[in-house]
């Protein structure tokens, strides 16, 4: 299934990372989703959540939805108008983010091949 629709899990990772971000934003009143207090105690969390719920459904080269699901932020930031001037701090941000979820959906692939074997 997971080399079927390379697609999907695509989708999948980067709408929820929209959709994850995106309320984040909204809720915490700010542009930025890191910025809120609701990033680190809730959706940050959540996040490597659904990193591991992808590497589960999704094996192969797990990593990919993480940095899908973790990058996607970028969009919301930039959809929101928020100020640039700092990407390459937000980069280097976005991309320390990304190792814990990365490990995450790393470990919900590694229980898949597990239970599958």
């Amino acid at each position: 299934m997971a080399g079927s629709r390379p697609l999907l899990p695509w989708l999948i990772a980067i709408g929820s990372g929209v959709a994850l971000w995106s309320a984040t934003a909204v809720l915490g009143d700010r542009r930025e989703p890191w910025d809120a207090a609701l990033f680190w105690s809730a959706s940050y969390p959540l996040a490597l959540l659904l990193c591991g719920l992808c590497g589960f459904a999704f094996p192969v080269r797990p990593w990919r939805w993480a940095v899908g699901l973790i990058t996607s932020q970028l969009l919301v930031m930039i959809g929101s108008g928020a100020d640039l001037s700092l990407l390459p701090l937000g980069l280097v941000m976005i991309g320390l983010l990304c190792l814990p979820a990365a490990f995450a959906a790393r470990i919900g692939a590694s229980l898949r091949n597990r239970i599958g074997s």
